[in-house]
């Protein structure tokens, strides 16, 4: 079993994020029958459901009902959001989703203003989410980056949980069900990235990851924002028959001896990262 899908509902998104490499392909959003196709086709083979590849998941109306639909499949739900329609979406909650992860860079990533409003309505999302049981995830994935309203941010966290939080190794135990996590900024592996040639390389992607966007196109992982290693298509093809064809091998086998066979892994910063732990034993 795979432990996670990125699956995209939607790939429209309401900001335009500086860090963000946006996407060319068509705007769309997953039906109900499309959704309901995709979930059979991946059904026991998935643990984790991500709705979230690009776009923003909370832009699409049938949010609630992907969610309960996900749930009674067996999958575990999880949401990733920028934070910006928690205030209309509290009906969300009540499909109860495992986790909801908010990207609270996004706000300064589009030079807003106002931080106050923003913190404002996420944590009141988060009080209410939290007290029924769904794990809410307050990233501030931004170091290195738009990170200069990051102590801003913590105080006004504070007011609602006070301090001293839980360390932890990427961030705080803030509260029972919430977490605040801190990564470097986001180097997506894009065209304008050189290709690493000389270090070795490793990726859970296709071990225990894969990523579908809105058309049905498999991806590798998460980062293939642009559908650039297309493994077939899950309106057309099994899941089962995609993960095993000759292109799906040759990733998942060049990755076990720790070599990136596709020009766009060999641009991903994340493979070299991922190797230097493995050796660290970390």
């Amino acid at each position: 079993m795979i432990t996670r899908c990125y699956l995209e509902i939607t790939n429209i998104c309401n900001l335009d994020c500086i860090f963000c490499p946006k996407t060319d392909r068509a705007k769309r959003k997953l039906t109900m029958e499309e959704f309901d196709t995709l979930t059979d086709s991946m059904r026991g083979k998935i643990r984790f459901l991500y709705f979230h590849l690009m776009g923003e998941p909370f832009l699409h109306p049938l949010l609630p009902q992907f969610i309960t639909v996900a749930r009674e499949k067996g999958f575990i739900p999880v949401l990733t959001t920028n934070g910006t329609l928690l205030s209309r979406s509290h009906h969300v909650i009540d499909a109860l989703p495992h986790k909801i992860q908010i990207s609270l860079h996004s706000h300064e990533g589009n030079g807003k203003e106002n931080p106050e409003q923003y913190m404002a309505e996420v944590m009141d999302f988060t009080l209410r989410a939290a007290e029924r049981g769904v794990v809410v995830v307050l990233r501030l994935w931004n170091q290195g980056g738009y990170d200069s309203k990051n102590d801003l941010l913590h105080d006004l966290i504070a007011k609602y949980y006070p301090r001293p939080w839980d360390e932890r190794h990427y961030g705080w135990r803030v509260a029972k069900n919430v977490y605040l996590e801190y990564a470097r900024m986001f180097e997506w592996p894009d065209g304008e990235r050189e290709e690493n040639k000389s270090e070795e390389a490793f990726c859970y992607a296709l071990r225990n990851q894969i990523g579908v966007l809105v058309d049905g196109t498999v991806v590798p992982c998460c980062l293939d924002h642009a559908g650039e290693i297309v493994l077939g298509n899950l309106f057309e093809q099994p899941l089962d028959e995609i993960l095993s064809s000759q292109r799906a091998r040759a990733i998942y086998d060049g990755f076990t001896r720790h070599v990136a066979v596709e020009p766009l892994c060999r641009r991903c910063g994340y493979a070299s990262v991922i190797r230097k732990l493995l050796v660290r034993g970390k």
